[in-house]
């Protein structure tokens, strides 16, 4: 299932970018101009919390901390992925961009799960 979520590092691709593809950062990313991401649509309220970015970005929360409280913020905001869900559900995919320079490590990669696993559930 997780082939119908692709991750892809928001500084490695470019337009045109496939339908349902979706910038999951919380702040734009750095010298990343809005034409280069033309397609992209922009999920900002299905990122992490400034508070939540901020502490695991400072060391404070260790990964096992982030991907919790992260899924406890998703938990609570069900409006900001429920698009996605839907878009899959329906047979489609999408693409989740992200700027973190760790590709195992970050929003998009906790998103993806939680995504497949509420695919799953349903099924």
């Amino acid at each position: 299932m997780t082939n119908l979520i692709q991750l892809a590092r928001v500084y490695d691709v470019h337009a045109p970018f496939p339908p349902n593809t979706f910038l999951t950062d919380r702040l734009w990313p750095r010298g990343i101009s809005k034409e280069r991401l033309s397609g992209a649509e922009w999920l900002k309220n299905v990122a992490p919390s400034d508070t939540l970015r901020r502490a695991f970005h400072a060391g404070m929360d260790s990964w096992a901390q982030f991907i919790a409280r992260y899924r406890a913020e998703l938990d609570a905001n069900e409006a900001a992925w429920r698009g996605l869900l839907d878009i899959l559900r329906s047979g489609g995919s999408i693409t989740l961009l992200y700027g973190s320079k760790d590709t195992r490590h970050n929003q998009a990669v906790v998103l993806r799960d939680y995504l497949t696993e509420k695919l799953a559930a349903k099924r």
